[in-house]
Formats: structure tokens, sequence, C-alpha cells
């Protein structure tokens, strides 16, 4: 399939990204990401590997929508987990439960 990321086109097929994927350790993902195989990659990371431009040259949208249309599941920036209250650190501190009123 034909896509174009930063400007050039590319002829991806399913095979082709993970034969291209195949050994790559996943990065921590801190933005969008795309599962290949088993793995869950960051698309900037899948984008630098699969067509071999610096990660400045790209978008994380471009690599998304060629991912999606391949047929990968591409996943959302994930959730920040919600800063704990100041009663719930107290609680993990001391190992407990602190007694609501």
């Amino acid at each position: 399939m034909r896509c174009v990321i930063a400007r050039y086109p590319f002829e991806l097929t399913p095979a082709g990204v993970l034969a291209s994927m195949k050994g790559v350790k996943p990065e921590a993902i801190t933005g969008e990401s795309v599962t290949i195989g088993r793995r869950r990659y960051p698309v900037k990371q899948v984008g630098a590997v699969i067509t071999g431009q610096d990660r400045r040259d790209f978008t994380g949208g471009e690599v998304t929508r060629a991912m999606a249309r391949l047929g990968f599941t591409c996943h959302a920036h994930p959730e920040a987990a919600p800063a704990p209250t100041p009663l719930q650190a107290a609680s993990e501190l001391l190992g407990g439960t602190p007694d609501l009123p």
C-alpha cells in the first residue's frame, strides 16, 4: 500500500512492517503507540525504523494513519495517572488506609 510520510511515498505492507520491526526492542511509550505483533511501540520509533527518516521529519499522526490503514491497532496518548491526594499519599507512606470522617 502506498503511504506518504513526511512528503515521501513508501510502499508498505503489513508483512514488511512486521519484518522491519522484528528484533527491535520497544522504547518507553509516552504518546501515541501501535501494536505490531505482540509488542507495543511508540509511533515515532516505528516511523523511524520503517522509513529510515529522522523522527523530526514526520509527525506521529502520519505514521498512525499509515499503520491503521495497514490494519495495525493504534493507541491514543496514554492517560496520565491522577496525582494522589495528600491523604492518599500519607496512607501509602503509613502502610494502611486512614480513617475517614
